[in-house]
């Protein structure tokens, strides 16, 4: 299943301007802001995934070799993300 068109890359870009300035007319500025943030957060969501395929490939981790990390690698990528987060909490709470 191909969702994406077989077209130049500034036309992708160009339609996407295009249905960004149809939207505008059509919705309040709290809808604009509320879609515009869904969307954004679809995109993080879809280039994360991507990224992270692509960091499972490089370690040959991708579909075609299957291994699987072990509880405790898991453990410890979890604890690695945990502490991330919460770095990132401290942060914006030191700039409050």
């Amino acid at each position: 299943m191909n969702l994406i068109p077989n077209v130049p890359a500034k036309v992708f870009s160009f339609s996407a301007v295009i249905v960004g300035y149809l939207l505008i007319d059509d919705l309040t500025a709290n809808e604009q802001n509320a879609l515009g943030n869904w969307l954004m957060l679809v995109a993080q969501v879809l280039s994360t995934n991507a990224f992270y395929k692509q960091v499972q490939a490089e370690r040959g981790l991708d579909q075609s070799n299957k291994k699987t990390p072990t509880a405790e690698e898991t453990i410890v990528m979890m604890q690695k993300m945990m502490q991330a987060l919460q770095k990132e909490i401290d942060d914006i709470k030191k700039s409050l």
